[in-house]
């Protein structure tokens, strides 16, 4: 199952992007409802390792489920 990140709690950090080891993980368009950028999963790509959560630094930011509800993906 893959993991999700929260789209209105993600502030852009980025640092998930870097650790991906299969670049699953994607820069969305415009800023989320806290005015910040803010980054997507391809439930796809991701193969679960859980290293954005390890070290994403933003509380609550990235889910270990998928949950298309709070991630908004661009189409």
């Amino acid at each position: 199952m893959a993991h999700s990140i929260v789209t209105h709690t993600c502030e852009g950090v980025g640092d998930c992007v870097e650790a991906c080891p299969v670049a699953c993980i994607h820069p969305g368009p415009g800023k989320n409802n806290k005015g910040t950028d803010w980054f997507w999963i391809d439930f796809a790509t991701c193969i679960d390792c859980g290293i954005c959560l390890q070290v994403c630094p933003v509380e609550g930011a990235i889910l270990p489920e998928e949950r298309s509800d709070l991630q908004r993906t661009p189409q």
